[in-house]
């Protein structure tokens, strides 16, 4: 109440600055004049609550703080409650008296105005110069729930979520060791990003954390959203069509990583984590090969591969066959082929583009809508056009199988981004095998294969272990060896500790 009597005693009221002036200006002794500046400084922002109080001691005070972004309980049960009733000075405000698991002294606006909207809330005492940053976050959140996108069924069942606090202490629960560092930047000029970097400082090169460190500091943008953002910004060649970073959900596969020598980079707002720098062959390593025996996760590595070629090349080798070399198949299987397609007026590109196009539009279509609805258009969907196709003359059974088989062997590729990359690639070799037969393919394979060799990922090579070949990393690349036999951490990655076992169940030293 001491705050409105003075100003209808007629006391003058500060004149409102712009809020840019206003950031770099220290903190008036008069609670008035800080009450103006905050309106200068927070115009037409009605979720912005300036709860006006005494405290026990007499002095007036302000409690200032975002509504939404707070927790409730803990301002009014470890904020208000000790100011009023408790407190003896107002030197005990300052030495910890509130009981609020952390606070900091300020003296400046543009601190304040970053504290508000993180979350934290703001005390200022009439006749003191400086205010407590009281950290009261409490915005809503989402459970941990299992990961849409990395399923697996003996893995974890937890992934990450929107908040980076919590998606640190679930690496943190995997990694519970004092070398595990991490650094935190602030990206955004208009609006903050709180962005982390987590490594083991006696594993990690210590030059990809500089490197990773120069790239984050060199972003000047608005604003960073999500990891995809992130990424285009960091990774080492934009413009190919390979992901040169792994963004995860999964707690587990983070802290895999880690322990190999990679980096995390876990993003506010941002349900994924980045990991760098990775190879080419990391992409097709999952959780569960390391949950499921080393002979059948080995099938699966394998399987991968065997999808990889599938999903590039099937379609293409099909209108190389049919347009230029039908005198390599069968007798039997050309006349079925002839047969199927004697009512189809297209030749086999433009079939193959027909049916390549409406699956993807179908695959979109499905990820687009409600859950169940999705299932059911991708299924149908994919049946009932299909056959009218066939049915109408326009592809013949044989593309429809073709299609099928294609798009199976991209939904094997656990990296959803790796996924997209290989299916985008189906179009440029169809056109370079209508154009050039099986020539035109080997082409396109050399063109990709050369790209992948070229490229780099914070100074390592995109496709090591196979090319430099590193011998000693085939372990965990086509295959996968059993734990046992994994002595070592993966040489693609320069760790700084290469052992990460020593005697183990064969009884046998470590080299």
């Amino acid at each position: 109440m001491g705050i409105f009597r003075r100003w209808l005693n007629g006391k003058k009221a500060v004149p409102i600055k712009k809020s840019s002036d206003l950031l770099y200006q220290p903190i008036s002794r008069i609670l008035d004049h800080n009450l103006v500046t905050l309106k200068g400084i927070f115009s037409h922002t009605p979720d912005l609550v300036t709860r006006q109080f005494q405290l026990r001691t007499g002095d007036d005070a302000l409690l200032v703080y975002m509504e939404g972004l707070i927790d409730k309980s803990a301002i009014n049960n470890n904020i208000l409650n000790p100011l009023i009733y408790e407190i003896e000075t107002v030197n005990d405000i300052w030495n910890s008296s509130i009981t609020i698991a952390k606070t900091e002294i300020v003296t400046l606006w543009s601190d304040i105005e970053e504290a508000i909207f993180q979350g934290k809330s703001i005390l200022l005492i009439d006749g003191q110069t400086r205010s407590l940053v009281l950290y009261t976050q409490g915005w809503p959140q989402r459970a941990i729930k299992e990961p849409q996108i990395e399923s697996t069924l003996k893995g974890s069942h937890q992934g990450f979520v929107e908040t980076s606090g919590q998606n640190i202490a679930l690496i943190r629960r995997y990694l519970p060791n004092r070398e595990l560092k991490i650094k935190e930047y602030s990206i955004g000029s208009r609006a903050s990003t709180r962005v982390s970097m987590m490594y083991f400082e006696d594993i990690v090169q210590p030059d990809y954390v500089k490197e990773m460190e120069d790239r984050l500091l060199q972003i000047d943008v608005d604003a960073i959203l999500n990891t995809g953002e992130l990424a285009e910004f960091i990774e080492d060649h934009p413009i190919s069509l390979f992901p040169q970073l792994i963004m995860t959900e999964r707690p587990d596969a983070a802290a895999s990583h880690i322990l190999q020598g990679r980096i995390a980079v876990v993003v506010d707002h941002s349900p994924s984590v980045i990991i760098a720098p990775v190879t080419f062959s990391a992409f097709f390593q999952s959780v569960d090969d390391y949950s499921n025996r080393w002979i059948i996760a080995s099938f699966l590595r394998l399987l991968r591969y065997l999808a990889l070629i599938t999903t590039i090349s099937l379609s293409a080798v099909y209108i190389a066959i049919v347009s230029f070399h039908y005198e390599v198949l069968p007798l039997d299987l050309l006349v079925s082929i002839g047969e199927s397609r004697a009512k189809v007026p297209f030749p086999p590109i433009v079939e193959a583009f027909l049916m390549e196009i409406a699956l993807e539009m179908l695959r979109e279509a499905g990820l687009r809508l409600p859950g169940p609805i999705g299932q059911t258009i991708g299924v149908v969907g994919g049946i009932v056009i299909g056959q009218a196709a066939v049915q109408a003359g326009i592809v013949s059974n044989i593309m429809v199988i073709i299609v099928a088989i294609t798009a199976i062997s991209s939904f094997i590729i656990p990296d959803y981004d790796m996924s997209s990359s290989l299916r985008f690639l189906r179009f440029p070799m169809m056109l370079m095998a209508s154009l050039f037969g099986m020539i035109g393919i080997v082409i396109g394979l050399m063109i990709i294969g050369v790209h992948l060799i070229s490229m780099e990922s914070f100074g390592i090579s995109y496709g090591s272990p196979i090319a430099p070949i590193r011998l000693s990393d085939w372990k965990d690349v086509w295959i996968r060896v059993p734990m046992w036999k994994m002595k070592k951490r993966p040489l693609s990655t320069d760790p700084t500790q290469l052992n990460r076992q020593g005697i183990n169940r064969t009884g046998e030293e470590q080299p």
